[in-house]
């Protein structure tokens, strides 16, 4: 065989917060794979850790981690990123030099980064993912969109996980009135799929995110659930060796939950209680689902998108602080997410990654 007919080697590196970047990375996986190609996974932390599990007969590598710290004070969040930045922007070059080797060492023909601002080369096609073009931050939107948007530059292609016109999901922080980025719209990036199953439970709860937050809205909605009557699910994101399950009257608590389990159990569950990050939001609106955020406070982002679909009539939410058990119960009020056809056209993408 020769080399060209050989399998070629795709680096696929998600950034390490929350496990949403690793999660939207396994149907990419799943299809580089069906394509012909050979990925090589590359993260840290929980994420790496989820991959690995999901992927046990792929090369795993590891990547420095960025150190993102969340204060328990959501007000000090864009303080404390700006704090720690020399610990990132350290990071960044680190991951930098370490592609680099890998390019050679690995045989890489192409690499695909989940929001990691040091994976690429110039040697190969690298491709940038994310739905925020626009970086909500506050006053500082502006300039935080500036840093990301010098950091696409450095891509060939950047690759947003939505559709181009409207109605979309990531609103502003996808589509921008004008820019010059080189910029794929590829539909929604969910590894579930629909399917038509008897209900089970009568709630799922489905966490991730940063610490200490997760955590602590662990704790708050444990406490609420004695009073909650019904058969609940819940999945608290915590990737360990070993899955865990306890009992707790009529809850049952995952430490987590792999792919086939998680969509069987999302399809068994009237409604989904869980941050609004973008990914869980693709995965619930894939599955038409109802449900109810409560944003990741001081998350800008996550603000942002959970304010949108409140405002459009189709998913309930309310802040960290405010919430009641009780206020599940308005999630009926609303329509759920429609059904949205958007078919990613996978081979059309991969032929970044076909010229020698």
């Amino acid at each position: 065989m020769t080399r060209n007919n050989l399998p070629k080697n795709i680096l696929v590196a998600p950034l390490n917060w929350g496990l949403g970047h690793a999660t939207r990375c396994i149907l990419i996986i799943q299809e580089l794979e069906k394509n012909g190609f050979t990925p090589i996974i590359a993260s840290d932390g929980p994420s790496l850790l989820l991959l690995k599990k999901e992927f046990p007969h792929l090369t795993s590598l590891e990547l420095p981690s960025y150190c993102i710290e969340y204060p328990k004070n959501p007000c000090q969040f864009k303080w404390k990123l700006i704090f720690n930045s020399l610990k990132i922007v350290s990071a960044i070059r680190k991951e930098k030099k370490i592609v680099q080797n890998w390019v050679q060492e690995y045989s890489l023909s192409g690499i695909i980064s989940d929001n990691r601002f040091g994976v690429y080369s110039k040697s190969i096609p690298s491709v940038y993912i994310t739905h925020q073009l626009k970086v909500m931050s506050g006053s500082t939107t502006w300039l935080s969109s500036k840093i990301h948007t010098f950091i696409i530059r450095k891509f060939q292609e950047c690759w947003v996980p939505d559709v181009k016109n409207s109605p979309n999901l990531s609103g502003e922080l996808g589509h921008l009135v004008k820019t010059d980025l080189n910029i794929k719209y590829i539909g929604l990036l969910s590894r579930m799929k629909k399917q038509i199953l008897p209900i089970k439970y009568e709630l799922m709860v489905l966490l991730s995110g940063p610490e200490p937050q997760r955590s602590i809205l662990d704790e708050k909605i444990l406490k609420k659930l004695q009073i909650f009557d019904r058969k609940a699910v819940f999945i608290k994101g915590n990737v360990e060796a070993e899955q865990k399950i306890e009992q707790i009257g009529k809850v049952t608590i995952y430490n987590y939950m792999q792919t086939e389990q998680l969509e069987k159990t999302i399809n068994e569950s009237e409604m989904v209680l869980s941050r609004s990050g973008y990914t869980t939001i693709m995965d619930l609106a894939k599955l038409e689902k109802k449900a109810f955020f409560i944003p990741t406070p001081g998350q800008f982002e996550q603000e942002y998108l959970a304010d949108k679909l409140k405002i459009a009539g189709l998913i309930a939410s309310t802040k960290q602080h405010k919430f009641k058990i009780e206020y599940l119960g308005s999630a009926s009020l609303y329509k759920g997410f429609p059904k949205i056809n958007t078919e990613i056209n996978w081979r059309e993408l991969f032929n970044l990654f076909q010229s020698e």
